[in-house]
């Protein structure tokens, strides 16, 4: 019984030797995240709109739709001659203030979308908190309009109940699943990418993947997307959000890879 014992034991070992290795070799990258705000309710519109500025360009991965115009529309420069986005919002859906647009158009994307575009932005409290959020308006108010965000709205959200429908927790966190199509959804992965009916082929697909790059070339397409650029998308080099080395655990990583790899 206790040579029994002892080679479960010595399984156990291997096992978590394994996993702690492959924890420490996985480059976990020092990617942007959503940083926790520290403003308060009484945040000057100029605060408000840095916040913002740097959760768009960095950690919110919005440029990597609404930089090129061809996914999304380009809303720091004119579109349709209609100035950038903070002069258009106001007009943009009836009924609604250009305040109310921005935060229905990122946190309910597929309410209204703008003619000759796919709904294919998802609802960004899965990777941000309602604060960042509002600062995000407040920068998008900011190119071409008034700010009218205002530090009472970041208070009021604090106190807000936290997004439900499955959507992964705020703040660029992740949840615990090691279900790698829920990671996938999670991560909003399916904005850009296709996997049988789900998803949008912008960027490579899914199906047959593992047919055409080996595990370590996904890992690293993960990892640090900048590093290459699948043949056919050299346009979209830049556009894929770099923070998944931090988002995503060693473990959760791993089977996101080997998941991809098992597509042939």
């Amino acid at each position: 019984m206790w040579k029994t014992n002892l080679k479960v034991l010595l399984v156990v070992a291997v096992v978590l030797a394994f996993y702690t290795t492959v924890a420490h070799i996985i480059p976990q990258l020092q990617s942007e995240v959503p940083e926790t705000l520290t403003l308060g309710a009484n945040a000057t519109p100029e605060a408000l709109v840095a916040a913002g500025e740097k959760i768009f360009n960095g950690a919110g991965g919005c440029i990597a739709c609404h930089g090129l115009g061809t996914r999304a529309p380009n809303l720091l420069t004119d579109h349709a001659g209609q100035g950038p986005i903070g002069a258009r919002c106001g007009g943009r859906e009836p009924g609604k203030d250009c305040k109310a647009y921005l935060y229905e158009s990122l946190t309910n994307p597929t309410a209204y979308v703008v003619k000759g575009f796919e709904p294919i932005m998802p609802d960004m409290r899965r990777q941000l908190t309602e604060e960042q959020i509002w600062t995000v308006v407040a920068f998008l108010q900011s190119q071409g309009g008034e700010v009218t965000v205002t530090g009472q709205d970041l208070a009021s959200a604090t106190k807000a109940t936290p997004a439900s429908g499955g959507a992964a927790p705020a703040g660029g966190g992740l949840s615990a699943t090691t279900d790698p199509l829920a990671i996938i959804k999670e991560q909003g992965c399916f904005s850009c990418h296709k996997l049988g009916s789900d998803g949008m082929p912008i960027a490579p697909p899914f199906d047959h993947i593992g047919s055409r790059v080996a595990k370590d070339y996904i890992r690293e397409s993960i990892l640090d997307p900048n590093a290459k650029a699948a043949k056919g998308y050299e346009k979209l080099k830049g556009m894929m959000p770099t923070f998944f080395g931090q988002r995503l655990s060693a473990a959760q990583l791993e089977i996101l890879v080997s998941f991809l790899a098992s597509q042939k």
